[in-house]
């Protein structure tokens, strides 16, 4: 995948962290930052899919009432 550079300020005590953080992981800043933003991405699609799992689940009577269940379905 290409690579494109992205600019961002950040206050002193912010960078020097980045810094600290990459360093004791063994990546670069740049690394880093492009991992916590992957993880971030991440935990949205899986906050996501865990509250529509909670949602189907507190609501399933009603859907198997208006909807039947697979078992009504398939016979």
């Amino acid at each position: 995948m290409a690579k494109t550079q992205l600019n961002v300020r950040v206050d002193e005590t912010t960078a020097d962290t980045a810094r600290r953080r990459a360093q004791q992981r063994g990546v670069s800043v740049n690394r880093y930052i492009e991992e916590l933003v992957q993880q971030d991405a991440g935990e949205s699609g899986r906050a996501f899919v865990e509250a529509a799992a909670d949602f189907m689940k507190q609501y399933e009577t009603v859907f198997a009432e208006e909807f039947g269940t697979e078992r009504d379905r398939t016979a």
